[in-house]
């Protein structure tokens, strides 16, 4: 079964925000890094590296399918926030933003009877509801220290434990 254009064209779409997600998320380690945020700096890398392989998990699959892959022109990404907790409440919009599109790619593919693709969509599903948990987490441990340096220095050296695991997204979970 070929995939629809209207599906082809919502893969696209998601390819780019994967990659334009990539580099926010880098965008924001340097900003994190300029501010002396080192922990922080360091998850945000680790997000970067992570979108990274969720653009190629699309790729891989487009290919699967031998359905053309396009690569779209990326957006530039922002490299200013005013505080620490306007660059994590911001990471969140963005991961419920791309949880909307992937939802959306889901129900075209349901609407078009591409089991194939809903059932490859529900690994993205599933870890966007790990992204917007780990976001909200980040706004919640800076808000909560209400300022507080002690607070805020134990919430970066936190972040600073993430560890990197590199890895593919599967093409379907079985």
């Amino acid at each position: 079964m070929k995939m629809t254009e209207e599906l082809k064209k919502l893969f696209h779409e998601q390819i780019k925000l994967e990659y334009d997600s990539a580099f926010i998320y880098l965008a924001m380690s340097e900003w994190l890094n300029q501010n002396d945020w080192v922990g922080a700096a360091h998850w945000m890398e680790i997000q970067y590296r992570e979108e990274l392989t969720h653009a190629e998990g699309f790729i891989r699959y487009l290919t699967m399918r031998n359905e053309e892959v396009e690569l779209q022109q990326l957006a530039q990404a922002p490299k200013e926030w005013d505080s620490l907790l306007a660059l994590f409440q911001a990471a969140l919009a963005h991961e419920e933003f791309i949880s909307e599109k992937i939802n959306k790619m889901a129900e075209q593919a349901e609407k078009d009877g591409d089991r194939a693709t809903r059932l490859f969509l529900q690994w993205y599903i599933n870890e966007q509801v790990e992204e917007e948990v780990n976001a909200n987490d980040n706004v919640m441990g800076v808000d909560r220290t209400q300022g507080n340096i002690a607070g805020l220095l134990a919430f970066d050296n936190q972040k600073g434990t993430r560890v990197w695991t590199s890895g593919e997204v599967p093409l379907f979970s079985f």
